[in-house]
This record gives structure tokens, sequence and C-alpha cells, in this order.
């Protein structure tokens, strides 16, 4: 069991100046009774790194729509194993080719959420996934 609120920064690194849908998953996720931090947008892999130790995140969500998918999601990855941070799980929605999704998860990414995935399944999926490493290593 969860000894503390389950906590997940959502974030769109990049140009990429649609939100919408990064939106729609923080307030899915928040009432679901996951705490939230959402970082806005045009943020660089660095800050969301940043944000995620400093608010000792459990997961991050990343949003993509602008094909900046596989140098953006690879650089966050890269920057938590570098903070000795890959117990913050990473996982990824927005306009992802089906030829990168492989790429994607031997990468690091844990799950990837297209155009019409269900808010449902979403939340199902950070409540069963996020937070299980952090909780297993006592922090």
């Amino acid at each position: 069991m969860q000894s503390s609120p389950l906590r997940v920064v959502v974030a769109k690194p990049g140009l990429d100046g649609h939100d919408r849908g990064a939106k729609v998953v923080a307030r899915a996720l928040r009432d679901a009774g996951v705490e939230v931090i959402y970082t806005g947008l045009h943020q660089t892999p660095a800050q969301i790194v940043a944000t995620a130790v400093q608010e000792d995140a459990h997961g991050i969500g990343l949003s993509v729509l602008s094909g900046a998918h596989m140098t953006a999601f690879a650089e966050v990855i890269k920057l938590l194993r570098h903070e000795d941070a890959e117990d913050i799980v990473v996982f990824v929605g927005g306009i992802i080719p089906a030829d990168d999704v492989e790429n994607l998860l031997e990468e690091g990414v844990a799950a990837l959420f297209t155009p019409g995935a269900s808010m449902a399944a979403v939340v199902d999926w950070v409540t069963k996934n996020v937070g299980a490493s952090k909780e297993l290593a006592g922090t």
C-alpha cells in the first residue's frame, strides 16, 4: 500500500505548444487522488528531471505532439539515470508512430498512450505501475 500520495510530474518537453491532452491527463490523475505537478509548456528535459527529483515524484508523464518524442524522451531518461533517479517511472503520450514504440520501450519508457487512449486506462496504469519501486526501496 502506498504510504504517501502517489506523486506524478506531467510535462510538455520542447517547443510543442499544444497542452490540452497533458492537462486532461493531469486532471484525470488528480481526480483519481494522484498528486500532480504540471510544469507547463516549453520545458527542457533538464527542467523536467529537476522538478521530478525536487518534488520526490514517483513518475513523469510526458506529452509530445511535435515529433520530438525520440530526442526529448531519451534525454529525460538519460538525465534520470545521471541523477540516480531511475526509480521515477516515465510514461508518455502523444503522436507517436508505431515504428518508434519499440525503441522508446527499449530506451526505458514504461508505457505509451496514443490518441484514443481512455483516461480510465491511463489512470488505471499509473495507479498500478507508478510508485511501487520507491515504496520497495523505502523512500
